[in-house]
């Protein structure tokens, strides 16, 4: 049991936050780039992501695993996101660290999102039964260059932001 609830319940909970985390830094994130600041929607995306970090860690752990190491530098990155947003309210070089920091920590939540499917969506599954495949590369390949994408393009409004 984790926090009261069985594992099976705790990871329900914990794939839907991940999932509020991830709809709402689908569109808060873009509206940055276009020099709109959802407020509340941002809010929502960075807690409900280091919400899910750190439930990741709840988790029985017996060793290190890619998936401790995703959630320890998901969590690193979403302090510094913390810190530009809430500390220094994206006043000057705060802007474009928020930027490029909200976008890793959103395109790490998606990063475990294509990890997961490919392991728990049987047809992705049997694409790529080890996640060593071409889909699953070609899955991961064309998320991080959408998000570099979004995170250049968020940069960019960072900078106007800041500049103003």
């Amino acid at each position: 049991m984790i926090l009261g609830l069985t594992i099976p319940q705790f990871t329900a909970l914990h794939v839907a936050i991940s999932f509020v985390g991830i709809g709402t830094g689908l569109i808060a994130l873009p509206a940055f780039t276009r020099g709109r600041i959802l407020s509340r929607t941002m809010g929502v995306f960075l807690w409900t992501t280091l919400i899910t970090s750190l439930t990741g860690f709840l988790f029985p752990i017996v060793a290190f695993t890619p998936a401790l190491g995703t959630g320890i530098v998901s969590t690193l990155v979403l302090a510094v996101a913390f810190w530009a947003w809430y500390g220094r309210k994206l006043a000057g070089r705060a802007a474009p660290i928020f930027a490029v920091t909200a976008t890793i920590g959103l395109w790490l939540n998606l990063f475990v999102l294509v990890v997961q499917s490919f392991l728990k969506v049987p047809a992705l599954n049997a694409l790529a039964p080890t996640g060593t495949e071409p889909p699953f590369a070609a899955a991961q390949g064309a998320l991080l260059i959408v998000m570099i994408g979004l995170g250049y393009l968020a940069f960019r409004s960072s900078r106007r932001l800041a500049a103003a």
